[in-house]
Parts: structure tokens; C-alpha cells; sequence
């Protein structure tokens, strides 16, 4: 790693305008120069493609040809590229989307249809790929969303910022979260501790979204009284939902008998989302899930969208994308 620290960092780095459509970023560190472009230029290839402007690694230098505005935009994308890597001697995928989005926002709702961008208290949700774009907009207009894809798609974190956004302009008057625990028989009777105690490992990724997109100690009073509700699947059993916003998580554990009973406890103004991903069941019989069987069943119904996601809709660390899509392609030569 690169023995720079942020106060030499304005001295580490060198700007030269060629032209207006021209811009050198020179590096007097090759450590740096190197942690910023990546394993075979992997950072800069992402970098270009999120601002739409042609990157180039020439020697000691990066090379930005764009409009005068990308390139300025660009220019501070990698001064934030370069922090990152001084302090945490790494880049990864989510820093290079975070560089662009503090300096692209505007550029970006310019680019998006207005109503895709989903604003919350902490930041602005914008959909990285088409079928995020369809999915947020489904969320937004159909009663009822089902969506399968592999892990780091977007589907319960996409789905939790539009049910908050709904919380608090109050057009619902709760969001209620829920997934199978343990497993579909739901054995949660072995488990050691109070129900909250027995359930809250099996939720922690809900909990995790929520916080990202908003204050904890909020989060957690809203909790408290109710206007968030996080609880196992077998909780759902007998309710009408009404005025909420649900969503189903890890369905892909669910049974068909207990996607049927979820999906039925939809009430007056309410919503339902089932999220899942069907290569990762975990029920002792795979063929009792019953979140492709919705699909099926379902899909043909007005109020109803069906959204797939697949590994180029992945937005975590770049490996993650290689890696599902690894296992998609031996799934499809193994059948």
C-alpha cells in the first residue's frame, strides 16, 4: 500500500488540461497509481463505464476524454478513489458507484426517468440496470411483486427503500417484514432466548437495509411502536394486512402452501413483495419451494409483476457478479 497520507495527497497528484475534451490525471505514486486502476485496469473500466467517458492508463497517468463537465466530474471520482485507497488500501466496487454518485447525481436523474430515483432521509436510490428500473417501478404500481435472482440484486434493498419512502409520506401506515426462519418448518422452539431473541439472526439483513437508509435510533423507535414490524413467516398465519407495505424475504425457503397463505393476507391499500433467489434453497427438498411455482401460477395476472434478475444485475463487489455468474454456467452445462 501507498505510505501517502491525505495531508501530501493534493501533492501526489497532478492535473493537465490538453483541451477541453482532454484531461490527465498524473500520479507520483506508482502504488497509488496502480490500487486506483486495479488488477487489469478493473477500476477503470467500471469508472468509465458508470461516467461514460473513455479512460485510458498511460505510464503514470490516467487519461480522461470526455466533455469539459464529465471530465471534471471524473477527476473528482478519482481524487475520491484515491482517499479510499490511502486510507483502507483497497477499492472496491461499491467505492467506485459511491465516487460517481457524489458527483453524477445530477447527471444521473438527467439520465433516469424522475420517478425511478427513490429519495430517502439518508440518500438517493438510483436503479443501476434496466430490470432494477422495472422492478422499482412495479413496486411502485402493482399490488403485488414477485422477484427472483441471485444474492446482491437489489430485491430486498430496492424493495425496503420504496416501502420506507411510502412510510413516511404516508401513504401506508407500516411496513412489515418477514422470512421464513431457520427453515420452512420454522423449528424456532430450539432455539435458545425470548422469540425476538430467536428470530433477529434470521432478519439481520432487513435490519441491515433499514439503517442504511435511515437514522437508527428512528428505525428503532419506529419499531417500538409499531409503524415497523419484523417477524418470522409463521407470524402471518390468520392476519389481513391492510394499509402496509410487506415484504417476504429469502421466499425461496417458503413452501408453496406458505407463499399462498402470504400472499392472501393482502388487504385494503396494501402491497406485497416476495423476494428470493431459487439456487440457494435450503429446504431438505428443493422441490418444495414454492417461489418459482408463483411465478408460474401467478404471472399471467394484471396486478401482479414478475420480475427476474440475473448476474449483470449485481451491484456488490465485482467478484460477486463472476462468481454467480460461475455458477449459473455450470448449472446450465450440468443440465
Amino acid at each position: 500500500m501507498s505510505s501517502l497520507t491525505k495531508k501530501n495527497l493534493d501533492s501526489s497528484l497532478k492535473f493537465v488540461y490538453s483541451d477541453n475534451n482532454s484531461l490527465s490525471v498524473i500520479f507520483h505514486d506508482n502504488d497509488l497509481l496502480m490500487g486506483v486502476v486495479g488488477e487489469f485496469n478493473e477500476n477503470l473500466k467500471e469508472l468509465e463505464k458508470l461516467t461514460n467517458t473513455n479512460l485510458y492508463s498511460r505510464g503514470n497517468s490516467i487519461l480522461i476524454k470526455s466533455t469539459l463537465e464529465k471530465n471534471e466530474i471524473t477527476k473528482n471520482a478519482i481524487q475520491f478513489l484515491v482517499n479510499q485507497f490511502i486510507n483502507n488500501g483497497s477499492i472496491e466496487k461499491k467505492d467506485i458507484i459511491s465516487s460517481v454518485d457524489k458527483f453524477m447525481i445530477h447527471e444521473k436523474v438527467k439520465n433516469n426517468n424522475v420517478t425511478d430515483i427513490i429519495k430517502t432521509p439518508k440518500k438517493s436510490i438510483i436503479p443501476r440496470s434496466e430490470r432494477q428500473k422495472k422492478y422499482v417501478r412495479a413496486l411502485r404500481q402493482n399490488d403485488i411483486v414477485i422477484s427472483a435472482g441471485p444474492a446482491g440484486t437489489g430485491k430486498t434493498f430496492l424493495a425496503v427503500a420504496v416501502g420506507l419512502t411510502m412510510l413516511l409520506e404516508k401513504k401506508i401506515e407500516r411496513i412489515i417484514l418477514s422470512r421464513p426462519a431457520v427453515e420452512a418448518g420454522e423449528r424456532l422452539g430450539f432455539l435458545p432466548g425470548d422469540m425476538k431473541e430467536k428470530v433477529d439472526p434470521y432478519l439481520r439483513p432487513l435490519y441491515d437495509s433499514l439503517y442504511d437508509l435511515f437514522d437508527f435510533e428512528k428505525i428503532q423507535r419506529m419499531i417500538e411502536i409499531g409503524d415497523i414490524e419484523i417477524a418470522p413467516l409463521a407470524f402471518m398465519r390468520g392476519r389481513t394486512l391492510k394499509n402496509s407495505f410487506a415484504i417476504l424475504d429469502e421466499a425461496q425457503n417458503a413452501t408453496d402452501t406458505q407463499i399462498k397463505m402470504f400472499l392472501t393476507r393482502i388487504g385494503e391499500n396494501s402491497k406485497i413483495v416476495v423476494n428470493g433467489d431459487p439456487t440457494q434453497i435450503d429446504l431438505p427438498n428443493k422441490s418444495m419451494s414454492g417461489l418459482v411455482r408463483s411465478k408460474e401460477l401467478l404471472g399471467h395476472l394484471s396486478e401482479i409483476s414478475v420480475v427476474d434478475f440475473d448476474h449483470s444485475d449485481v451491484v456488490r463487489h465485482p467478484l460477486v457478479t463472476k462468481i454467480v455468474k460461475a455458477y449459473s454456467d455450470k448449472k446450465m452445462n450440468n443440465d
